[in-house]
């Protein structure tokens, strides 16, 4: 459940998400700082005479059932000028990370590397769809979905009109030169839009420009600080970009402006934003 609240500048209605405090918003730039939403207030369960507490934002999602998917895909562009070092490297610390610390089940991960014998995960376009494709596919209430990109990112004119600074984030894939881009618009809506109830997808998309790689509607900046606020993303021509009623989070390697590199020392994962 969000809440409606107008902008304080220029009075566009702007939707809060969940325990946000304040919104910026991104025709403007004003902050709108919002009150607390009133604490429960306790109700009378009549079959057993006692006080219980009102929920506050709705029903709870229903429980899990404990299914894990993931997508992982690392591409370091071999023997090309756009050559990366760390990229395959993350891919399979990713793995190690979710089947050793989260408890994946190793055949319900999908990687797609250079290294791959099976010439249906190699790193392709129309690989690297058919992965998400295969991710969101008879998901549930309870699942758990994790998509990771390690590889080449850019950007490209939007002329739909649904991007805040008129441009299209995207994803390259291996044979991107021959083949194209896999844009912000088409991850949408693969990964979010058919997202149901109770399900819940991570995403972790390093990449140059790729701050709003999944065109989420909300968009979280934070300092180091740890101070942080909401900026609503939502297109203005009305078309929703959010779920089916899931939750959705994405975490970027850098804002849609800026870029990526590798870090040199060991060919180690981090990489930095520019």
């Amino acid at each position: 459940m969000m809440m409606l609240v107008n902008c304080s500048g220029c009075r566009t209605p702007l939707q809060l998400p969940h325990g946000a405090p304040c919104i910026r918003c991104s025709i403007c730039g004003a902050v709108t700082n919002v009150a607390a939403p009133p604490a429960p207030g306790p109700v009378v369960d009549p079959a057993r005479g006692a006080q219980a507490t009102a929920p506050a934002w709705g029903p709870p999602p229903p429980a899990a059932h404990g299914r894990k998917r993931a997508v992982i895909c690392g591409i370091s562009y071999r023997f090309s000028r756009h050559e990366l070092k760390g990229c395959i490297n993350d891919a399979k610390c990713m793995r190690h990370l979710l089947t050793t610390r989260f408890r994946f089940p190793d055949d319900s991960i999908i990687m797609l590397t250079e290294e791959q014998t099976d010439p249906y995960k190699i790193p392709t376009k129309h690989n690297i769809r058919m992965a998400m494709y295969w991710l969101l596919q008879g998901c549930q209430p309870g699942d758990s979905l994790v998509f990771h990109y390690s590889g080449h990112g850019a950007q490209q004119r939007s002329y739909s009109g649904d991007e805040v600074d008129g441009m299209d984030e995207t994803l390259c894939p291996l044979d991107f030169e021959t083949q194209g881009m896999i844009v912000d618009d088409e991850i949408n809506a693969a990964l979010v839009r058919p997202l149901p109830h109770g399900a819940k997808l991570h995403a972790l998309i390093d990449a140059c420009h790729s701050g709003t790689a999944l065109d989420l509607p909300f968009l979280c900046r934070m300092s180091r600080t740890g101070q942080y606020v909401w900026e609503d993303h939502r297109p203005r021509s009305g078309v929703w970009k959010g779920t089916s009623g899931g939750e959705a989070i994405s975490f970027s390697g850098c804002d849609d402006n800026q870029t990526s590199a590798d870090t040199s020392p060991c060919q180690r994962s981090l990489r930095l934003a520019q």
